[in-house]
């Protein structure tokens, strides 16, 4: 889904950005989750108050992470999984949790309208991250950047996510109908341009289904799951160097229709080889959100 042709038929598929030009990018190692026998859990920070304890194990790998600029204007939600779009905010301070909640959600909220051809956006967090000690404040706790290799949603908890925001019978209506339902999240470097830690986003027609790892993530007052990437070295690996506020990622989490399209993008925060001692820390701030498309 280009973000201009919103619910339309499914783009035509295009050559890798390596098959169409010399390898523009760098190699870099990524964390991917180790398979294992029993299904894995991790307790979320907002369960530990601090970092997340992870009770799996992880490897790391080096892959060729590809620059996504030359191939922006082709990048699809519904091939690739996320696209690099310019959009400026009118709001000053990403820390700000009012404006944030206030005028930042509703330029979130007319962008992705318009986009998408929506007919309804629901936005239902925001979390800021940084790289810099403890990391970004936020009202629940510090954040640091995700650096496993995930994807915020699972063909269980995607529909379990719309019955939980929406309500079960608006969820049902909106499944009898024929509705789509997206879950995006819109990522935005708070400062830039991005020097540490930028965010690495596998080419979804690349990741097998089996390759994602169903997990567990406990919550104080629940269980959510989301998916952990093993790795895979048919994967294809992206990234947009130097991001500046002006910039936004749409990642796509889950969606509705399953029929060949993208429906689960895996990412995840990435050391860039070489990275200067005086870089500054990567902050971001990331919004997610469901887009309801209804004829």
């Amino acid at each position: 889904m280009s973000v201009q042709t919103a619910n339309r038929a499914i783009p035509a598929p295009t050559p890798s950005l390596s098959s169409r030009s010399a390898f523009t990018g760098v190699e870099a190692a990524l964390t991917f989750i180790t398979p294992s026998d029993t299904k894995p859990v991790f307790q979320s920070s907002a369960f530990t108050g601090g970092a997340p304890r992870v009770f799996f194990e992880t490897e790391h790998h080096t892959v060729p992470i590809h620059d996504m600029r030359p191939i922006a204007g082709s990048l699809s939600l519904d091939r690739e999984g996320f696209e690099l779009l310019r959009h400026e905010t009118a709001v000053e301070d990403l820390y700000d949790d009012a404006a944030i909640e206030g005028p930042y959600y509703r330029e979130i909220e007319a962008m992705l309208r318009k986009a998408l051809g929506a007919s309804k956006v629901v936005i239902f967090d925001a979390t800021r991250r940084s790289d810099n000690g403890p990391g970004a404040a936020n009202p629940d706790g510090a954040r640091g950047p995700a650096a496993r290799v995930h994807v915020d949603y699972t063909e269980k908890s995607g529909p379990q996510r719309v019955k939980d925001l929406l309500g079960e019978d608006e969820a049902e209506r909106l499944t009898q109908s024929g509705a789509r339902i997206v879950q995006i999240n819109v990522w935005r470097p708070i400062r830039g341009p991005v020097e540490r830690s930028p965010l690495a986003l596998a080419d979804a027609s690349s990741v097998p289904p089996a390759d994602l790892i169903a997990t567990d993530q406990v919550f104080p007052n629940r269980v959510g799951e989301i998916y952990h990437l093993a790795h895979n070295p048919q994967h294809r690996w992206y990234y947009a160097p130097w991001m500046t506020p002006d910039e936004v990622l749409l990642i796509k989490g889950w969606d509705s229709l399953n029929d060949g399209r993208a429906r689960f993008t895996p990412h995840g925060a990435f050391n860039q080889p070489d990275t200067p001692a005086t870089a500054a820390p990567r902050e971001s701030i990331e919004v997610r959100t469901l887009v309801v498309i209804e004829d």
